[in-house]
């Protein structure tokens, strides 16, 4: 039997495309074994946000090569996208797909098997129109299922390659993602995760269709799914008709990541954001009234071009006021290509990283504040793997609906299954709870 092996960079939706071109290979024969093994075939699904990520994944593909020199290499994801021949130019890559056509890997892997040849098989683009295919009915983690519901994005931020690694704004068609997350719940997961590129732009490209139609179909349609949750929302796609479908389904997360990027509206401006930070806070006011122990988490970058001391402050303040629940920082990385690369006045990296610093500490405070409301509460968690702080403790941990982890005594046969969980000590990272009981299935139907 062939073997088959992979190595994933960067975001979600690459670890989802690995997934779906994995069952392309099962499909066709295939034994998965692990990475540092001798594989037949290597595929390396590319990340391309920061030049680091070029470099990263430079050293992966050239680390299968070494592995076994006569092993077939299939490059794909974002920077195989972007700068096909850097990588083209790799003495032992034999295949480089970028973020299209991956459907057609089993034929590139044939052809090239018969013919000996290199296969660029990079298109542009900026002319796909369709959303690709790309099925998976199970992942590797048994508890939580990604759905990704579209590909590409049209904003243009200046800090972000995206767009050109992965192309406009498409979305996968309404019934294409009904029927997949219908056999998601046949194949015994409880949440899904929608996720995409720009996930909240769902149906813009679509007549009459738009997410909150989506997220109310899903709830109608997928009988036997218990949480569905949203990768990652704009504050401007937050509509009236998403906060309803929020506030009338009993099946949505009371949890939505909403970046935000900058506290200040200087910087919003030069990182060509589509808000002020007076529309931003208005949104998540929004969410608050509608939804009211909602967890909003959020992404910031700190040290844009131009950004001052004052500049970072107000966004300090901004984000103490908003309450979130997390932040993910990120220090400010250069990435070639983007409006902001070529930016002059760049931000020291000293000061950049004592600012990622003051924002982890504000995250980690946010964080306990967060998790301290909920103290005695009974929540619903689904255990996903033991606590790795302590082996053979019989303690796991899982997430609750409003995405709090928490750490509890549980064994292998609660994992994926939704228990109610008591939580007793609140954390910035993890919360202690008791287990309670797990819902039996009479009471997830009702």
């Amino acid at each position: 039997m062939p073997t088959v092996a992979f190595h994933t960079l960067g975001c979600k939706v690459n670890h989802y495309e690995t997934e779906a071109i994995w069952q392309l290979f099962k499909q066709a024969g295939y034994e998965k074994i692990d990475f540092e093994q001798k594989a037949d075939v290597y595929v390396i699904n590319t990340c391309t946000v920061t030049n680091t990520g070029d470099k990263k994944s430079r050293q992966v593909i050239r680390r299968a090569i070494r592995r076994n020199p006569d092993a077939v290499v299939a490059v794909t994801g974002c920077y195989a996208q972007t700068t096909p021949h850097e990588i083209m130019a790799i003495p032992g890559v034999d295949i480089v797909v970028g973020t299209s056509g991956r459907d057609q890997l089993i034929d590139y892997v044939n052809q090239y098997l018969r013919e000996r040849q290199p296969i660029n098989a990079v298109t542009n683009i900026m002319k796909a129109r369709e959303y690709e295919e790309l099925d998976v009915p199970e992942f590797t983690d048994r508890t939580r299922a990604s759905l990704k519901i579209q590909e590409g994005c049209n904003n243009f931020c200046t800090f972000c390659i995206i767009p050109w690694a992965r192309g406009l704004m498409r979305s996968r068609k309404p019934e294409s993602v009904i029927e997949q997350a219908n056999k998601l719940v046949a194949a015994g997961y409880k949440e899904i995760v929608l996720t995409g590129i720009h996930t909240g732009g769902y149906g813009e490209d679509l007549e009459d269709y738009n997410l909150a139609r989506l997220l109310r179909d899903l709830d109608s349609k997928v009988p036997g799914l218990k949480r569905i949750r949203i990768s990652s929302i704009e504050a401007s796609q937050i509509t009236d008709e998403v906060i309803e479908v929020l506030n009338s389904s009993d099946k949505m997360c009371r949890h939505l990541h909403v970046p935000l990027q900058a506290g200040d509206d200087y910087v919003l401006k030069r990182m060509r954001r589509k808000y002020t930070t007076d529309e931003y806070r208005r949104k998540i006011e929004q969410l608050h009234e509608a939804l009211p122990d909602v967890a909003i988490t959020t992404d910031v970058i700190v040290g844009f071009p131009g950004e001052t001391e004052e500049m970072f402050m107000n966004g300090y303040r901004f984000i103490e006021e908003m309450k979130f629940a997390e932040l993910h920082v990120f220090p400010y990385s250069k990435r070639s290509g983007t409006p902001a690369a070529r930016m002059e006045d760049q931000v020291d990296e000293e000061v950049k990283n004592r600012r990622v610093h003051e924002l982890i500490q504000l995250s980690n405070k946010l964080a306990l504040d967060y998790s301290s409301k909920f103290v005695g509460e009974v929540l619903e968690v689904i255990p996903e793997e033991p606590y790795k702080e302590a082996t053979d403790s019989g303690l796991y941990v899982g997430h609750s609906d409003n995405y709090l982890k928490l750490v509890f005594p549980a064994n292998e046969t609660l994992v994926g299954k939704i228990c109610k969980v008591r939580l007793d000590a609140p954390g910035s990272e993890y919360c202690k709870g008791t287990f309670v009981r797990v819902l039996s299935e009479e009471a997830l139907k009702a």
